[in-house]
């Protein structure tokens, strides 16, 4: 059994009574776990499992996949204020999706981690900007290697793009939404 901290990524329903939950996690990286029984009502995960949360948990690691099996889960903090409005939580989807895209399963990165922790903690008290948004693809560039200073300078998301061969489709939305100032 394995324990670390994490920030809830996506969840799906996988059965009746279960859900695939994936984290981005401080030791394990970007992992997908197996939360049994899950979707019942009287479930020990009942309300600790929803989108963005920042959690501890446990798994035991599989050895035949990478789908792990979730055994327990704290709340540490549900960064409640992402979701005061659809821009913030537009914002989080948005990080959510670029780090799926720019992180391999199971490889441990832990500046990725902190990179979201402190994303979240920003548009937990504050409103989304551009410049957030340029932050985050820059220390998110550096983190994966984008090693060119003058193409990482001007245009991050760009040398991400190029590097991973994709963008999340909801960047463009977003960022003309940002420009405009329009919530």
């Amino acid at each position: 059994m394995q324990s670390t901290s994490a920030i809830l990524l996506r969840k799906r329903k996988f059965s009746d009574t279960s859900l695939i939950v994936s984290w981005c996690t401080e030791s394990l990286g970007c992992i997908q776990t197996m939360a049994k029984g899950a979707r019942r009502a009287k479930s020990p995960f009942a309300g600790k499992l929803d989108l963005f949360f920042e959690t501890d948990i446990a798994i035991v690691s599989s050895r035949k996949s990478n789908l792990h099996t979730l055994t327990e889960v704290a709340l540490r903090n549900p960064f409640a204020g992402i979701r005061q409005n659809y821009l913030r939580t537009q914002t989080a989807a948005y990080f959510v999706e670029l780090i799926e895209i720019c992180t391999e399963r199971d490889h441990h990165e832990p500046e990725v981690f902190g990179l979201l922790r402190r994303a979240f903690g920003y548009l937990d008290a504050n409103e989304p900007n551009l410049r957030a948004v340029a932050h985050f693809e820059t220390e998110l560039a550096r983190i994966t290697g984008v090693h060119d200073a003058k193409i990482l300078k001007s245009n991050p998301a760009f040398a991400l793009g190029n590097l991973f061969g994709r963008l999340p489709l909801s960047r463009t939305p977003l960022l003309k939404t940002l420009a405009s100032g329009t919530k």
